[in-house]
């Protein structure tokens, strides 16, 4: 078997069999198939696509191309819950410590930013000292013990897709279904989780732009789910505009924390309660979406959420203090209120535009490897259906290069649309 015929296969739009599939991830993680022939065959799935069949075979061949965890012997059930990437999406850092706190243990690996989506890894880390990269053994041992863990893919745990996430965001090969599909999927059966939510972006700042694409990736997902004998359910959000109010790794950090706190944007509490509900539910911590809607409720107004959050921390080696005192966090050197050019309704906010312009202001990464600037992005003030006057402010830059400042202006100005007729708000979910 040789690799140049597996791409050529695809290519010629083929169908790959389980021990193609299996030949071909086995020898990219160890070296064998070279980082090019490996993105050749990416761009081949991205134009060609993949058969269900074959995306489950990608999925656990990709899920035993190192450990994958049994966590029976640590916790009676582990939940993950997993977003398909957004733009101000940073409910995990709210959602997991709501679930952990109702005594539902959440064992979670997260991702760097991939395209203009951030990655929840990249906003941990904007609070000094924590750690992202624990072990397999600490993974374990910090479930056990404090019953929440959120950190990245250990080198042992699905290294054939690290290895392909990380190919694939300076390729161009991001926004394929089975390579999605698989990516996410792999990671959560490698990672030992019996429940899995998903949260599936649809709109102008997801990699599944319509309803029917996001449907499409949902089911597939919650079929590799089923087959590989995991409880899955999948959740349709919008993500035509940014969730929430702020951009950035630093900013997000400090509005989940908000949110933990009792306070936050209204549409980012409500989802973060969404999840949570049907999170609580899977789990089987509540015997209707009802009853666990109102344990996460409760999670925010007694404290222990927020106390989780910071149990979390400290656990990983962050400083809590953060998790006290959001002022603590990195403050980009020019900050700039941006006024709204005209009277209206907000008839958009795109949230690709807004996703991409914070990249360039340093939030995410042009290429594999680039440094991260955690203090820089934006507060959009306004949602879809909001009235504002001319003067009123419209958006927040916090920047650390002037240059970079004017052309984020105009960027996220250009994301803003405006109708004299009012606009009807756009729906959290879906389906």
């Amino acid at each position: 078997m040789r690799a140049v015929d597996i791409i050529i296969k695809k290519r010629d739009k083929g169908q790959l069999t389980a021990q193609e599939i299996e030949f071909f991830v086995r020898g990219f993680t160890n070296g064998d198939i070279p980082d090019y022939q490996a993105s050749s065959f990416a761009m081949a799935v991205l134009l060609n696509g993949m058969t269900p069949f074959e995306t489950t075979d990608l999925t656990l061949a990709m899920a035993r191309s190192g450990q994958v965890l049994d966590l029976s012997k640590v916790v009676d059930i582990a939940v993950d819950k997993h977003s398909s990437g957004g733009v101000g999406d940073k409910t995990s850092i709210s959602v997991m410590p709501m679930v952990a706190a109702c005594g539902l243990p959440v064992g979670k690996m997260s991702g760097r930013g991939l395209g203009f989506s951030g990655g929840t890894l990249d906003k941990l880390e904007s609070i000094p000292g924590y750690r992202v990269d624990l072990t397999t053994d600490e993974f374990k041992k910090q479930l056990k013990e404090k019953g929440i863990v959120l950190t990245g893919q250990s080198l042992d745990l699905a290294p054939a897709d690290g290895k392909m996430y990380a190919l694939r965001d300076v390729t161009g090969t991001v926004p394929s279904m089975p390579l999605i599909a698989s990516s996410i999927m792999c990671k959560k059966i490698a990672g030992g989780a019996n429940a899995i939510v998903l949260d599936v972006k649809v709109g102008l700042g997801a990699f599944m732009q319509t309803l029917e694409e996001g449907r499409e990736l949902a089911e597939l997902m919650v079929d590799i789910g089923r087959l590989a004998g995991r409880k899955t359910s999948a959740l349709l959000s919008d993500m035509n505009q940014p969730l929430g109010a702020a951009v950035g790794n630093a900013l997000e950090m400090v509005e989940a924390i908000e949110t933990l706190h009792g306070g936050g944007p209204a549409d980012f509490r409500e989802h973060c309660l969404h999840l949570a509900a049907h999170v609580l539910f899977l789990g089987q911590r509540a015997k209707d979406l009802t009853e666990a809607r109102a344990l996460a409720e409760k999670s925010i107004a007694d404290g222990s959420a927020l106390k989780t959050l910071r149990m979390l921390v400290e656990a990983q080696g962050g400083d809590p203090a953060y998790v006290d005192d959001v002022s603590k966090f990195e403050r980009a050197k020019y900050i700039e209120v941006v006024k709204a050019p005209r009277s209206g309704f907000i008839s958009q906010v795109h949230a690709r535009i807004v996703g991409e312009a914070a990249v360039a202001l340093g939030a995410g990464r042009a290429k594999k490897g680039d440094p991260i600037d955690h203090a820089v992005g934006f507060i959009i003030h306004k949602k879809v259906g909001d009235r504002v006057e001319k003067d009123e402010p419209l958006f927040e830059i916090h920047a650390n290069d002037q240059t970079k400042l004017a052309e984020a202006r105009n960027e996220v100005l250009s994301a803003h649309q405006f109708s004299d007729k009012s606009v009807p708000p756009l729906p959290l979910f879906y389906e």
